[in-house]
This record gives structure tokens, sequence and C-alpha cells, in this order.
């Protein structure tokens, strides 16, 4: 179905009681719940909405895009204002732009900034559970800064990814690749120290950032190598999905900016 007016609409959530973005059965999803609110605000079904790409279960977002087909033009302040007033309290509108007709939210180039919040040494406060994921034991911080820095540039993905299909394509590049201390956010009952791994490119595979987090973790330890992660992102890896994925709810989608 073709519609006559299309807008870009940026979103924040906290993904902690969401099992994603994408629309699933018998399951609370972001996607779901921003259809439901539009309902609510035009009072008629005749919209269609797509989203920037798939989050994981838990997983936040600081930023999100989801473009917004309808046949009537909109009002843009006094609809982000009915957008918020009937949106619940973890999903923010933030901004919303019309865009024309043959534009594609999915399609069009973009940089995707990610970043994963973590502390170590001792078990957070349960408040700060659903932004940082706190791992009891203590890890090499420096080490994994100097693992991190491994990822920027052009790599073979195949061990940072899960039920790939036959289209995916895993040669991917990484702008940028570091961990430094958070100060993105602060809470009083936040750990007094914690960490933000902050990765930056076009686009990523299922579970990557997951995954590679799950490396950082593990070279932390002292369990694996630089040279380990050197080796698993050669074009000769053994392309076996590696087993160590870390919680989904230190993730979050930070920003993206649309590129000419």
């Amino acid at each position: 179905m073709k519609y006559e007016k299309s807008y870009v609409l940026t979103i924040q959530f906290l993904g902690f009681r969401f099992h994603g973005w994408q629309k699933q059965q018998h399951e609370k999803t972001v996607h779901e719940m921003i259809d439901k609110t539009l309902g609510f605000v035009f009072k008629h079904s005749n919209f269609k909405t797509i989203g920037v790409g798939r989050t994981d279960s838990k997983v936040s977002a600081n930023t999100y895009m989801l473009q917004l087909f309808v046949d009537e033009s909109i009002e843009t302040t006094p609809f982000l204002d009915s957008f918020n007033k009937n949106l619940p309290n973890d999903i923010k509108g933030v901004t919303i732009q019309e865009v024309a007709a043959s534009f594609n939210v999915i399609q069009a180039k973009k940089e995707k900034e990610y970043i994963y919040i973590f502390s170590h040494g001792e078990k957070n406060h349960p408040f700060a559970a659903s932004l940082i994921v706190g791992l009891d034991d203590h890890v090499d911080i420096e080490l994994m800064k100097q693992g991190a820095r491994l990822f920027e540039g052009e790599h073979y993905f195949h061990k940072y990814c899960t039920q790939p299909s036959e289209y995916t394509l895993f040669k991917r590049t990484i702008s940028r690749c570091y961990i430094e201390e958070n100060t993105i956010y602060e809470a009083n009952f936040f750990p007094k120290k914690s960490y933000a791994f902050r990765v930056t490119g076009a686009g990523f595979l299922r579970y990557q950032i997951r995954l590679m987090m799950g490396v950082l973790f593990e070279l932390g330890r002292h369990r694996i190598s630089l040279e380990f992660i050197e080796a698993s992102l050669r074009i000769d890896n053994d392309r076996a999905p590696l087993k160590t994925i870390a919680p989904s709810s230190g993730l979050q989608l930070y920003s993206i900016k649309l590129l000419q």
C-alpha cells in the first residue's frame, strides 16, 4: 500500500522490559508499543512503521529511528506532544521530520554507535541492572582496552555472528572501537566506577557487539590472549561462532547519524 506522507521519528527507550524492537507473537516489544500508541494518537490504523534495525531483548536505545508512513499531514509539535502523553514512561519521542516518499530509513547510509556499560569487582545495586552489567570478579581493564582497539578497521566477523543467512556479509569495517571510563550516565546507585565499550560502524551482525564484549571479558580474565582476538578476525579464521556472549542489558544503541 502506498501512503501520501512519510516521516522519520527519533525515539529513546529503556529496553529492560521489552523483547527487543521487532514485533513477536506473545512477546512485549517496542515496535508493538509504538504502533499501539500511534493508533491512539491517530484514532485509526491506516499507517505503517518500520524501524532502523532490530535490537535484542533488554537492549536500550538513547537514539533509535523509525519511519512512519501515513496519508495525512502531521503538525509536528502537537503530534509529538500527544505521542509522548500516550507512550509508556520507558519510551520517549524526541524528534519528527518529514522526508521524501522515496526515502527508506533501513536502506539509507548511516553510522551507528553502540555502547556497552559494565563494572567489575563487586555486585551492583539492583537499580543499576537495566543499564550496567556487573561482573563479580575483577578483570584487567588495561588489557581489555588494548583488545578493543584490535577490532578497529576492516575485518572478517564470521566468529562474531549467530544464525547468519546465506546472504550475510561478514566483512565489516569498524571505524572506532575503544573502552573508556563511563561518564555518559551517572546515578547515586551506580558503582563508583564503571566502563563504556564504544563501537561505531555502518552496520553490525546479529549479536556481534555482545560477542565482541564477551571476548573482551575473557581477555580481561586472562583466559585468552590478544593474539586470539587477532586470529579470530582474519579471513582464515575457522568461522565457528564464539560461545561467550555478554548479557544484553548493558548494551544500547547510543547514536545514529544519517550520511549523505
